[in-house]
Protein backbone atom coordinates (compact mmCIF):
# COMPACT_ATOMS: atom_id res chain seq x y z
CA UNK A 1 0.00 0.00 0.00
CA UNK A 2 1.37 3.41 -0.92
CA UNK A 3 1.87 6.01 1.78
CA UNK A 4 0.12 9.17 0.63
CA UNK A 5 0.63 11.10 3.87
CA UNK A 6 3.59 13.02 2.44
CA UNK A 7 1.50 13.95 -0.58
CA UNK A 8 -1.37 15.11 1.66
CA UNK A 9 1.00 17.13 3.84
CA UNK A 10 2.54 18.72 0.76
CA UNK A 11 -0.94 19.51 -0.56
CA UNK A 12 -2.00 21.09 2.75
CA UNK A 13 1.28 23.00 2.93
CA UNK A 14 0.75 24.32 -0.61
CA UNK A 15 -2.79 25.45 0.23
CA UNK A 16 -1.53 27.24 3.33
CA UNK A 17 1.30 28.83 1.36
CA UNK A 18 -1.11 29.95 -1.35
CA UNK A 19 -3.34 31.58 1.26
CA UNK A 20 -0.31 33.46 2.62
CA UNK A 21 0.77 34.40 -0.90
CA UNK A 22 -2.55 36.11 -1.50
CA UNK A 23 -2.30 38.05 1.79
CA UNK A 24 -5.29 36.13 3.10
CA UNK A 25 -3.79 33.81 5.74
CA UNK A 26 -7.22 33.20 7.25
CA UNK A 27 -8.08 31.11 4.21
CA UNK A 28 -5.51 28.50 5.21
CA UNK A 29 -8.01 27.15 7.75
CA UNK A 30 -11.21 28.79 6.62
CA UNK A 31 -13.45 26.04 7.94
CA UNK A 32 -12.30 26.44 11.54
CA UNK A 33 -13.72 28.84 14.06
CA UNK A 34 -10.89 27.94 16.42
CA UNK A 35 -7.55 26.20 16.36
CA UNK A 36 -7.39 22.52 17.18
CA UNK A 37 -6.22 21.66 20.67
CA UNK A 38 -2.96 19.78 21.04
CA UNK A 39 -4.90 16.56 21.75
CA UNK A 40 -7.17 17.10 18.73
CA UNK A 41 -4.16 17.68 16.50
CA UNK A 42 -2.50 14.52 17.85
CA UNK A 43 -5.67 12.56 17.05
CA UNK A 44 -5.86 14.08 13.56
CA UNK A 45 -2.23 13.18 12.89
CA UNK A 46 -2.74 9.63 14.15
CA UNK A 47 -5.90 9.22 12.06
CA UNK A 48 -4.15 10.46 8.94
CA UNK A 49 -1.37 7.92 9.50
CA UNK A 50 -3.80 5.06 10.18
CA UNK A 51 -6.00 5.86 7.19
CA UNK A 52 -2.89 6.35 5.07
CA UNK A 53 -1.82 2.82 5.92
CA UNK A 54 -5.10 1.55 4.47
CA UNK A 55 -7.05 0.98 7.68
CA UNK A 56 -10.61 2.27 7.34
CA UNK A 57 -12.88 0.09 9.49
CA UNK A 58 -13.74 2.02 12.67
CA UNK A 59 -13.03 -0.97 14.93
CA UNK A 60 -9.61 -1.47 13.34
CA UNK A 61 -8.91 2.28 13.51
CA UNK A 62 -9.86 2.21 17.21
CA UNK A 63 -7.50 -0.73 17.76
CA UNK A 64 -4.69 1.18 16.06
CA UNK A 65 -5.36 4.28 18.19
CA UNK A 66 -5.24 2.11 21.33
CA UNK A 67 -2.02 0.44 20.21
CA UNK A 68 -0.46 3.88 19.66
CA UNK A 69 -1.76 5.09 23.07
CA UNK A 70 -3.40 8.13 21.48
CA UNK A 71 -5.30 10.10 24.12
CA UNK A 72 -8.93 10.81 23.26
CA UNK A 73 -9.24 14.62 23.32
CA UNK A 74 -12.58 14.77 25.13
CA UNK A 75 -12.67 11.74 27.43
CA UNK A 76 -8.95 11.33 28.02
CA UNK A 77 -9.24 7.58 27.35
CA UNK A 78 -6.58 5.58 25.56
CA UNK A 79 -8.59 2.36 25.27
CA UNK A 80 -10.39 3.19 22.04
CA UNK A 81 -13.49 1.45 20.73
CA UNK A 82 -15.46 2.13 17.56
CA UNK A 83 -18.16 3.78 19.71
CA UNK A 84 -15.63 6.00 21.49
CA UNK A 85 -14.11 7.02 18.17
CA UNK A 86 -17.52 7.98 16.79
CA UNK A 87 -18.38 9.87 19.99
CA UNK A 88 -15.08 11.77 20.10
CA UNK A 89 -15.31 12.76 16.43
CA UNK A 90 -18.94 13.86 16.80
CA UNK A 91 -18.12 15.96 19.88
CA UNK A 92 -15.09 17.59 18.26
CA UNK A 93 -17.05 18.33 15.08
CA UNK A 94 -19.92 19.84 17.08
CA UNK A 95 -17.48 22.07 18.97
CA UNK A 96 -15.76 23.16 15.76
CA UNK A 97 -19.15 23.88 14.17
CA UNK A 98 -20.17 25.99 17.19
CA UNK A 99 -16.87 27.88 17.09
CA UNK A 100 -17.30 28.52 13.38
CA UNK A 101 -20.84 29.76 13.98
CA UNK A 102 -19.61 32.09 16.72
CA UNK A 103 -16.39 33.34 15.15
CA UNK A 104 -16.65 32.87 11.40
CA UNK A 105 -13.94 31.48 9.20
CA UNK A 106 -10.25 31.71 9.77
CA UNK A 107 -10.38 32.41 13.48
Amino acid sequence: MMDNSADMDAFKDRLSQRARDTSRPALAHQCRGRDLTEAEQALATALAKIYGEGTHDFAAVADALSAAAVVAPKSGCTDWTADLLAEELATINAELDAAYEAHGYGA
